[in-house]
């Protein structure tokens, strides 16, 4: 990612929530997209671990932010929408924990159907939490669906 500021002020303005829970993008491409949350006051559950809304829009934003990166400038233009979400939780997330979601060519097929067919295409993403120590800590499956907008 070449401008973590960019990132940051794109929270701040869009998902005021994720910003203020600390929901960091760390790295995006084509291919793969990266996105932290870190256990903090603001992200906390009564349970001294992170809150699963913080965990699921981390997670969420790893999905989504590689999807924008697919529809970004495309002509004619593709909305995306989430239509289902399922998440297993593993381990009490108790600091920063780690979203990676490594679906980019399925991604960017499911928007190139959407163009050529012209029917909405959707497509189940995995995005994966670890924290520190590597140990998995969530599982979250989005359901997004691409349709060309009218």
């Amino acid at each position: 990612m070449k401008h973590p500021v960019k990132s940051r002020i794109f929270l701040f303005t869009k998902l005021p929530a994720a910003f203020f829970s600390g929901v960091r993008l760390m790295d995006v491409d084509e291919k793969q997209c990266t996105v932290t949350v870190p256990y903090k006051w603001f992200s906390q559950n009564p349970f001294r671990s992170t809150y699963f809304a913080c965990l699921a829009m981390a997670a969420e934003l790893s999905t989504g932010s590689l999807a924008m990166v697919h529809i970004y400038k495309r002509k004619p233009a593709v909305s995306m929408l989430i239509v289902k979400m399922e998440a297993t939780y593993l381990k009490k997330a108790t600091g920063t924990t780690t979203f990676t979601c490594a679906e980019g060519v399925p991604l960017r097929e499911a928007v190139e159907r959407a163009i050529a067919t012209g029917d909405s295409q959707t497509l189940v993403t995995r995005s994966s939490g670890v924290n520190e120590q590597g140990e998995s800590v969530a599982e979250f499956l989005f359901t997004w669906s691409f349709k060309i907008k009218k």
